[in-house]
């Protein structure tokens, strides 16, 4: 357990830059404090310990604002970074050097049975609000852009945006036929509807004007 603290303290010294020692990581960084906890956590729940597992992870839970269920197995040298808001389900499979930001959602679509989080695989990074549901594989080396929802496998060497999630880059080249890496442009439902309003308002003027023009009555 030693080992493995000092291991992830010299991780985020080597990631954030804004860690300027060891004594500063150790009492201060947040993911780091959720991880070690779901480490004895994870322990106790491989051995059917699950209430006292829950107690620790929901304490952890309180204490950083990340919650990783007993279940998940996580890899070495996670990162969370500025982890607020981070869920992990319980079958989630986390590899090593994976970064995961704020407000990434590891979850599960309700749909499944049994395995229903995903796996994520060795060197991922999960950029901040983005959600990762069902039972899905995200390979290596992938990158999944902020708040964007992915729903289904994703291949080694990409790079995933949008609402649902969709492949713009692979292995640095521009996916074909990809849409714009823009992330002012996701779709935005509620916008969406009230355009449809607006036309709908402009279509009834334009036939109330003909009606008008062509002297009948309303």
């Amino acid at each position: 357990m030693l080992d493995r603290m000092k291991e992830d303290i010299d991780m985020v010294l080597e990631m954030d830059p804004a860690a300027k020692n060891r004594m500063e990581v150790f009492i201060t960084c947040s993911g780091l404090h959720a991880i070690w906890s779901h480490l004895i956590a994870h322990k106790l729940y491989k051995k059917k310990f699950t209430t006292s597992a829950r107690i620790i992870s929901q304490m952890s839970r309180f204490f950083t604002g990340i919650e990783i269920h007993p279940g998940a197995q996580v890899g070495r040298r996670l990162f969370i970074d500025h982890g607020m808001g981070t869920v992990i389900g319980e079958t989630c499979r986390i590899g090593d050097n994976v970064t995961i930001y704020q407000g990434v959602t590891l979850g599960g679509t309700g749909k499944e049975e049994q395995k229903r989080h995903p796996d994520i695989d060795d060197n991922v990074l999960i950029a901040a609000g983005a959600k990762v549901l069902g039972n899905i594989r995200i390979h290596e080396n992938s990158k999944i852009g902020a708040n964007s929802v992915v729903l289904k496998d994703v291949p080694r060497d990409a790079t995933v945006v949008g609402i649902p999630g969709y492949v713009v880059k692979q292995a640095g080249e521009k996916v074909k036929n990809a849409r714009d890496l823009n992330h002012t442009d996701l779709p935005d439902p509620i916008l969406d509807m009230i355009h449809g309003l607006e036309d709908e308002i402009k279509d009834f003027r334009h036939e109330v004007r003909n009606e008008v023009e062509n002297g009948s009555h309303i």
